[in-house]
């Protein structure tokens, strides 16, 4: 329950009442503060302060001062009368009650108008620049279309006047060509100029005379004389030699492709017979360099178990590659597999010495036999 404050003092004109009230040392920030026009309300926890007020005030026109512990209230009268005490006399609590929720709805009342107050303001505002935005863009729109106007009567004076300078252009040489004699004249006269005793050379009848399409007449001749006759229709077999390799047969190496066929057909027949589960894969999946590539871009992407599948059916197919036994061990390697990588470098060390031992010896060879002993 809140502690009613009693202690206060108050003064009053004809028009207005002061009222001064202690806040007890409680903080200005939790001091609340209610105004109606006959109800006065301050809470400040734990206290409260409620009067109900002798005759109607002037809200809007009140004000209220906290400071120094202390709340000064200046309370504008409705009617300039002087109140014979600050609250209003014999009021049962029934009476409050009423007072109150008639205080608290003409607050909310008030308050909904001063919203919609300034939502119509706002709306009003917003109409306002609406407008002014379209009157300035009309303006604008205006200007563009006054300066598009003058661009067109610019360009149609100077139009008329380059059509008129081309009328004058055209009568001057109107003028001109009349006062130059016809040729046909000029052919008369120089005819009657010449003594008619001389005989005239007859001119050749086959040839045509010079006009204005006389050398047209010559290019179409010509033209007509150089087209070709049109061919005969045939048909022209070719026939490829059949080749295994991609290659041309200029850019390749005969023995060594047959030799390369010969180790294929090998292993094909090895597959037949000895590795009858080989028949299920595919004709690339066959071939050993083909799964050595395979392995090795597995072994680039560190999928080294799948690496060493590859290489464990390449081997399976030619065991005689010295280099698969090298890159698998690569892969133990990397799988911490160390006897496997020793074992598998070690056979491709008895491949090379095999190899190399069966052929003649090269620097190669003796470089071997330098730094490992072979």
């Amino acid at each position: 329950m809140p502690v009613r404050v009693s202690e206060f003092s108050w003064q009053q004109t004809p028009a207005t009442v002061f009222l001064s009230l202690p806040l007890r040392g409680v903080c200005v920030r939790d001091a609340d503060v209610f105004c109606g026009e006959i109800y006065l309300k301050v809470n400040f926890p734990p206290f409260l302060f409620e009067v109900f007020l002798y005759a109607p005030i002037d809200d809007e026109k009140s004000k209220a001062k906290i400071g120094n512990d202390v709340i000064l209230f200046t309370l504008c009268k409705k009617e300039p009368v002087l109140w014979e005490s600050l609250s209003m006399p014999s009021v049962d609590k029934e009476m409050m009650q009423k007072i109150r929720e008639k205080s608290i709805l003409q607050a909310q009342d008030k308050a909904k108008e001063i919203t919609e107050a300034k939502a119509v303001a706002k709306r009003e505002d917003q109409r306002y620049a609406l407008g002014m935005m379209m009157k300035i863009e009309e303006e604008e729109r205006k200007k563009i279309e006054d300066m598009k106007e003058n661009e067109r009567k610019k360009a149609t004076r100077e139009l008329e006047a380059w059509r008129e300078c081309q009328r004058k252009a055209d009568g001057q040489k109107r003028a001109q060509r009349r006062e130059r004699p016809p040729q046909g004249k000029q052919a008369e006269e120089t005819k009657a100029l010449k003594p008619q005793g001389l005989p005239q050379k007859a001119r050749p009848t086959h040839l045509p005379t010079r006009g204005r399409n006389w050398e047209n007449i010559f290019s179409e001749k010509l033209k007509e004389d150089r087209v070709p006759a049109p061919r005969t229709a045939g048909s022209i077999q070719i026939s490829f030699t059949p080749r295994v390799f991609p290659t041309a047969l200029r850019e390749s190496q005969v023995a060594e492709e047959e030799e390369w066929l010969h180790k294929q057909a090998e292993a094909r027949r090895a597959m037949s017979t000895d590795l009858p589960e080989f028949f299920d894969l595919k004709e690339e999946e066959k071939n050993s360099d083909w799964l050595k590539d395979k392995g090795n871009k597995l072994f680039a992407t560190e999928n080294y178990l799948a690496a060493v599948d590859a290489y464990n059916l390449a081997i399976r197919l030619n065991c005689k590659i010295p280099l698969l036994y090298l890159n698998r061990a690569a892969c133990h390697l990397k799988l911490k597999n160390l006897h496997k990588a020793i074992e598998d470098s070690s056979k491709a060390c008895k491949i090379m010495k095999l190899h190399l031992r069966s052929t003649q010896p090269t620097q190669l060879y003796r470089m071997m036999q330098r730094r490992f002993g072979i």
